[in-house]
């Protein structure tokens, strides 16, 4: 298997990770972390749920590969993840030590990888990230924007009921 088919591989895995979120009504983003091709631990996104703003898909895939691996330092594996990280998740990723991430879509307004801002390249940093973006692009971009057009259409819907509802209370004056 060429790198390329491996990468798309397991950014499958992390696109069904990412139903897990959406189908608990969060952003639809699932994260895994592989060693020499094994997975070691996975997680999607959960800070609705669990009230949680760093309950991202990768803070949890990194939290529970450091319970499974029992160390913090995460060395030579590659979390795949299907949006490019936000800037925590980007951090996180270095103080683990990573060696390789993965991702699918880009995030042009809170990507740290590169769309955004690019974080992985900063000069000082103790520890280097290699960063491969755009696999299954195509596939993981048009699941969150499907998911954002039904959270429109679902907002919209709740303030036309609640506008109906205001203006039949006021007709009963």
């Amino acid at each position: 298997m060429t790198q390329i088919e491996i990468d798309e591989h397991w950014m499958k895995h992390a696109l069904e990770l990412a139903k897990n979120a959406q189908d608990a009504g969060e952003i639809p983003v699932g994260a895994l972390l592989v060693k020499d091709n094994q997975l070691i631990a996975s997680g999607w996104n959960r800070s609705i749920e669990s009230h949680n703003p760093t309950a991202h898909a990768e803070i949890m895939a990194l939290q529970n590969a450091g319970q499974a691996l029992n160390n913090y330092r995460l060395l030579d594996t590659t979390l795949y993840v299907t949006l490019e990280p936000c800037i925590m998740c980007a951090g996180a990723m270095v103080h683990s030590r990573i060696g390789r991430l993965v991702y699918g879509a880009k995030d042009f307004k809170t990507g740290a990888c590169g769309s955004y801002i690019n974080i992985m390249d900063r000069p000082g940093l103790n520890h280097y990230v290699e960063v491969t973006g755009g696999v299954l692009e195509e596939t993981c971009s048009a699941m969150l924007s499907a998911f954002f057009k039904m959270r429109r259409a679902q907002k919209k819907e709740q303030k036309q009921l609640l506008n109906q509802a205001n203006c039949e209370c006021a007709s009963q004056k």
